[in-house]
């Protein structure tokens, strides 16, 4: 490999190709268990708060590195449709919290096994010390791009 094919890396473009194909196909899945109410973009924000829900708007901004407008675009859509509630919160009025709904707790079981089938396809053909090793390496690259926004 020549100097110049080093600072020209694929792993960028490699990491795009892999999320948009991910989630087209995460969309087909949604739709095969009719769970596709809302696009695969909002269901990150509806994945983290099925595993803690009553945070701060922005926690979630930080745990999804959406950007706080994309983010309220997302959970305005998200409240249109029955699945999140906005609530101020009892410690600090200036605070929004977001909780699920009902309607979003009654599907948790449905998305948690589409989530799990989804990881299943990413992860075919890895061991568990692959996999450990890579996420390891993506965390790397999610903190250098962080300390650099």
């Amino acid at each position: 490999m020549n100097e110049q094919s080093k600072d020209l890396r694929g792993g960028g473009l490699l990491i795009s190709k892999i999320h948009q194909l991910s989630q087209r196909i995460f969309s087909k899945i949604l739709r095969e268990h009719e769970l596709d109410l809302f696009k695969p973009s909002q269901g990150r924000v509806i994945f983290l708060l099925l595993q803690k829900d009553n945070i701060p708007i922005h926690d979630l901004v930080e745990k999804t590195q959406l950007t706080k407008s994309t983010l309220s675009s997302h959970l305005d859509n998200l409240e249109s449709i029955g699945f999140v509630k906005k609530i101020p919160s009892e410690e600090d009025k200036r605070e929004t919290l977001v909780i699920l709904t009902e309607k979003a707790l009654k599907m948790k079981q449905d998305y948690i096994d589409v989530s799990r089938n989804m990881t299943k396809l990413f992860y075919a053909g890895f061991s568990e010390e692959e996999i450990n090793q890579f996420e390891g390496y993506l965390q790397r690259c999610l903190q250098n791009l962080i300390k650099n926004k």
